[in-house]
């Protein structure tokens, strides 16, 4: 039997603790398919005393994590101890600074510092990987780094946060609103006690940040991606989506426009026949559209325990297998830092919803901003009118340039008769 491959591992809490089981409860398996045994030597994690369920005696222990690739006995390191900065990117410099590689599921660290960590990789030779860092079980990462990697692609997109997709999806059930149903996701253990990371959009653009580098060469670049999360959305946007024939999802969106790269996480209506409207609870699913291979849909799960430390032992098995190549596809240097798309090359249909003042002139008053920033709109429902003297303003433009949709937006929310701030959603074409 060939001498296994030995692992370090940092973080030791849901995820980690899923690593140690599947290897133990597949050790046989894992090991005819990779060729040797993967075993873990090494661990280190904040709480030793911490019960976790699983006998960490046999494991060597290091206080501090940036330890672990020090040690003779570790071939590999596996970070799972999360943050953009800090221990985890400390360990990452360390581990590949030393000529090991570096398994992890850190998606903020890879988007905010994934081009020093791949430079890093390409000169001491150890390879970085993180299949588990986008869409958790879901072998997406392998997907676009191998499976098309003959293909030019032309838009890659989809369902990026469980989190919100499982708050949109119980909206939409139970007909409940936005905050009844995050706190809901919380006592559930779907939510953070501080969900903001997720509501607002920021994991999901970090992990678009990381597909748009694999799919078009670029550099991970997250200030280039355009954020807008879920919490303006009600229910009776969801039910107007309804309506018109869309479901409503956070979607990530990142496509080549010209030169440049359009990045944008935002929530989004849905053709119904679309199959991102089909993915509900805490699914995630990505779809990647190239040139020969047509649309690829990969759908799973994105998060817990078993799917995640399947993406990681997937890494694990094939750096023990001797499969090589850069993070990113590319070289790093060969990676282009492309500007993003303006504003003005961006077009599509869009959905608009306001609250206003239920009197005459205002529809008047809405249409005039319309007309004056070169918007013409496909579909206007004004729902009956609340007791409170309020009515619903639905509509959806024609194909029009972000521009000049948002600055009809920005008119209408000066209006005296408007009385929230509107909410502006993209209409995700049913083909690309």
């Amino acid at each position: 039997m060939p001498s296994p491959l030995r692992i370090g591992l940092a973080g030791l809490g849901t995820v980690g603790a899923g690593v140690v089981r599947l290897l133990d409860q597949n050790a046989s398996l894992i090991a005819s398919r990779a060729g040797r045994p993967i075993a873990v030597v090494a661990v280190s994690a904040r709480d030793r005393a911490r019960e976790r369920g699983i006998d960490l005696s046999r494991f060597g222990w290091e206080d501090d994590a940036s330890a672990l690739p020090a040690r003779e006995d570790v071939d590999v390191v596996v970070e799972l101890v999360g943050g953009a900065d800090g221990p985890a990117l400390t360990l990452a410099r360390a581990t590949l600074g030393l000529g090991k590689s570096l398994v992890t599921a850190n998606k903020a660290m890879l988007a905010h510092h994934g081009l020093e960590l791949a430079r890093l990789s390409d000169r001491t030779g150890a390879l970085l990987r993180f299949e588990a860092a986008v869409a958790g079980g879901i072998p997406v990462i392998k997907g676009l780094r191998e499976g098309a990697a003959a293909n030019q692609l032309t838009r890659v997109y989809g369902i990026l946060n469980g989190t919100c997709n499982y708050i949109l999806t119980r909206m939409a059930r139970e007909e409940s609103e936005f905050a009844d149903v995050l706190a809901e996701a919380q006592g559930a253990g779907f939510a953070e006690a501080d969900p903001a990371f997720d509501i607002d959009g920021i994991d999901a653009a970090h992990k678009l940040a990381v597909l748009s580098a694999l799919a078009f060469g670029v550099r991970p670049d997250l200030g280039a991606v355009s954020i807008a999360g879920i919490r303006p959305v009600t229910l009776a946007d969801i039910r107007q989506a309804e309506a018109l024939g869309y479901e409503v999802r956070l979607v990530g969106l990142a496509e080549r426009a010209g030169e440049a790269l359009s990045q944008r996480v935002a929530p989004s209506l849905v053709p119904a026949r679309h199959p991102l409207a089909a993915i509900e609870g805490a699914l995630n699913a990505v779809v990647a559209e190239g040139d020969h291979v047509g649309r690829l849909l990969f759908v799973g799960a994105g998060a817990g325990a078993g799917p995640t430390a399947s993406a990681v032992v997937a890494d694990l098995v094939g750096i023990a297998r001797g499969e090589a190549g850069p993070a990113f596809s590319l070289p790093a240097d060969a990676l282009v830092a492309l500007p993003p798309a303006p504003a003005a090359a961006r077009a599509g249909r869009f959905y608009i919803r306001l609250r206003v003042e239920d009197r005459p002139g205002v529809l008047a008053d809405l249409t005039a901003a319309l007309r004056d920033s070169g918007v013409s709109i496909e579909s206007l429902n004004q729902p009956a009118s609340g007791a409170d003297g309020l009515a619903l303003v639905v509509m959806v433009t024609h194909d029009c340039a972000e521009t000049a949709v948002a600055a009809a937006v920005d008119r209408m929310a000066a209006l005296p008769a408007v009385v929230d701030p509107p909410l502006l959603m993209p209409i995700l074409p049913l083909e690309g």
